[in-house]
């Protein structure tokens, strides 16, 4: 394993261990901190987090979308992306708080794990990519454990949990966001730094609207409660942190690889969920997140095969 490859690896299981601690860090906040808030102080401290590395980045001479090549590339629909993703990752930050509460740690954890399974989706509607009877069995089998997870284990339409769909909100938006965002970081100058900051700052001002709309409720002793601000800081902290290691292993690995390294974290999830939750793993959860970890190492090996079939 060269130093580059060794590097990467590392990087993706930080990202691995920072995904598994994200729900419990969200659980663990005061019953006082409703999920709207707490979306919302987490994407301001992600702002604030993520200031210093956009500034560094532009002192040290790299302006990205504010160089002259930047601004000469700079459209309307490059604003407009940016704007429609952030919103995007607003909306998901709040149902992702949303669903680990009321799904549960666990299960939203596993419904996370539906990424992959959106992501073809759009490759198939919008970039008319083929699929192979392997990545479609796979797919199928992905489906499957997630409404067999989303029913609680009985396979029951009637027991389909709501609050399921709200976590499987997640990867959707997620998906959606990051095909856009691909393309523009392709198309002009704009660093994934600022793509970050843009995102979480736009989040922040759509929570912000959102909030004002719903009522602020106790948002003014929110604010002043610093055991309240200590848990949204350490969610922005670390929900940033896995945005910036991520970017730097896939410097490193492909991104195949660095999926692959970072699937089991719903593992590390019902480890944590039971040491500082006191949440009890159902056989359900257990049997779902197998499968699903299955499927997902099979797209993964599906995909990268394809690459090496592919001509050049």
């Amino acid at each position: 394993m060269n130093s580059g490859t060794g590097r990467g690896t590392m990087l993706a299981l930080v990202c691995l261990c920072i995904l598994g601690a994200m729900p419990i860090i969200a659980n663990s906040r005061p019953v006082e901190f409703s999920a709207l808030s707490f979306a919302l102080f987490l994407s301001i401290w992600q702002v604030l987090f993520g200031l210093p590395l956009f500034l560094w980045e532009i002192r040290s001479g790299n302006g990205g979308i504010f160089s002259a090549r930047g601004r000469e590339h700079g459209t309307f629909r490059t604003v407009t992306v940016t704007l429609l993703t952030g919103m995007m990752f607003g909306l998901s930050t709040y149902l992702y708080v949303l669903g680990v509460e009321k799904a549960g740690a666990v299960s939203a954890a596993i419904a996370i794990q539906a990424y992959p399974l959106f992501a073809i989706l759009w490759e198939t509607l919008f970039l008319k990519r083929r699929k192979t009877v392997v990545e479609l069995a796979l797919t199928a089998a992905l489906v499957g454990t997630l409404y067999y997870l989303g029913t609680g284990g009985s396979w029951r339409i009637d027991g389909f949990s709501p609050w399921f769909l709200a976590a499987l909100g997640v990867p959707f938006l997620w998906s959606i966001a990051h095909v856009l965002i691909k393309e523009e970081l392709g198309r002009t100058a704009i660093t994934p730094a600022q793509v970050t900051l843009f995102r979480v700052a736009i989040s922040a001002v759509f929570l912000a609207c959102v909030t004002a709309l719903a009522g602020p409720g106790n948002f003014r002793e929110t604010l002043t409660r610093a055991d309240l601000q200590v848990f949204a800081a350490v969610m922005g902290l670390v929900y940033y942190l896995e945005l910036v290691v991520w970017f730097y292993a896939v410097r490193h690995i492909d991104v195949s690889l660095a999926s692959s390294i970072a699937a089991p974290w719903p593992a590390l999830t019902m480890v944590l969920a039971v040491i500082f939750l006191g949440d009890r793993i159902e056989n359900h959860q257990v049997v779902a997140f197998l499968i699903a970890v299955v499927a997902i190492y099979g797209l993964i090996a599906a995909g990268m095969r394809k690459e090496r079939a592919q001509p050049g």
